[in-house]
């Protein structure tokens, strides 16, 4: 919402409802402006978190074609079954992956689209309460002008007629005030309720997402080294020696 109802443009009558009562609805206004932002922020996020998902499962597969259309595999007839192990494995986490995002899609993506819905007709109500103020102002200022000017008998009637109507524009906008000033801390304090269950459930669908790749991954990793005894370190001691060696030869030696 970027419109501020409770911008007063100079020259405006004087106003019937209070500046400090003014100041204290135009600070729920601006806490849900604020949660309308933040709403459409995670509903993007969310999209953006599927699409990474996904990205990430291309990205893996790429590697595994990559290699299995490389020369190493095809003359390394172990190091190629290796690699098919792991293509197998990344079809499972493929469906996990699925799953996580079919997840998010309904703990996280759909409830924010829906509770941004309820955006708009606020915003109207609060449009709909500043032309009620309006109307009451400038009706209270008309009466008011009668109620200054001699008692004859033509002013009198015009001055029922102005009560007449400015009580019917005070009970419209203290209908409308009224609502605005007991729902809007309700609809904002209620946003822990409805985002709680939510992300509660996204969290528990990233760890099982997370607990089912690690298992998988632990399962290649086995078969991968399942002949090593080696620790990390000595792992990556040997890369680094076998990359040096590599650079030693005299074909890798600059001139």
């Amino acid at each position: 919402m970027s419109w501020n109802p409770f911008s007063r443009h100079g020259g405006a009558k004087k106003s019937v409802v209070s500046r400090q009562a003014e100041r204290e609805l135009e600070r729920e206004v601006k806490k849900l402006d604020e949660l309308d932002e933040a709403s459409r922020k995670l509903y993007k996020d969310g999209r953006r978190y599927v699409e990474a998902n996904n990205g990430l499962g291309k990205a893996e597969n790429k590697i595994i074609q990559d290699l299995l259309a490389s020369g190493i595999c095809q003359t390394d007839e172990q190091f190629q079954k290796n690699i098919e192990a792991w293509e197998k494995a990344l079809e499972e986490l493929s469906r996990y992956r699925q799953e996580l995002n079919n997840n998010i899609q309904k703990t996280m993506v759909e409830p924010m689209k829906k509770f941004s819905g309820v955006f708009p007709s606020v915003q109207s109500a609060i449009k709909k309460r500043e032309q009620s103020l309006q109307d009451y102002t400038r009706t209270q200022a008309k009466f008011n002008k009668y109620q200054d000017r001699d008692r004859t008998g033509q002013n009198i009637v015009k001055l029922d007629t102005n009560k007449k109507a400015l009580d019917a524009a005070r009970e419209e906008f203290e209908q409308q005030n009224v609502a605005l000033r007991q729902e809007l801390p309700r609809l904002i304090d209620g946003r822990i309720e409805y985002f709680k269950p939510s992300f509660d459930a996204l969290i528990r669908s990233q760890l099982n997402h997370s607990t089912e790749a690690f298992k998988t991954y632990a399962e290649v990793s086995s078969e991968l080294f399942h002949d090593s005894k080696l620790t990390e370190n000595e792992r990556k001691e040997r890369i680094n020696q076998t990359l040096n060696d590599m650079k030693a030869l005299s074909i890798t030696v600059d001139d």
